[in-house]
């Protein structure tokens, strides 16, 4: 598979069922929440994360959040951070990682 290709496996949740819950989801993982999960997708603009403990919900880590010179995490990478906000237009929870946090301190 293609490193910048949405993923195919089942677990992926479709796009219908992460809108849907899309109000729980907000719920369940308000700004601040810490987070951590798989990396099921890279896009050169960041990566996107399956949620645990909420398995409808779908993050990103833009690269805008990533510090310079720092590498996008790789697929199937266990990862965490924490909720900036959310992207009500695509249903995307807004995440910063810990590792990108870190390397600015």
């Amino acid at each position: 598979m293609d490193e910048y290709a949405w993923p195919t496996d089942p677990e992926a949740s479709a796009a219908d069922t992460v809108q849907e819950s899309w109000a729980a989801t907000v719920a369940a993982l308000p700004a601040g929440a810490r987070i951590t999960g798989e990396v099921i997708g890279r896009r050169p603009f960041g990566v996107f994360i399956r949620i645990d403990g909420v398995p409808n919900a779908i993050a990103l880590a833009e690269i805008t959040a990533m510090p310079h010179g720092m590498d996008l995490p790789a697929l199937g990478a266990f990862v965490s951070g924490e909720v900036l906000w959310h992207a009500d237009h695509n249903y995307q929870v807004k995440v910063r990682l810990d590792e990108w946090r870190a390397a600015n301190e």
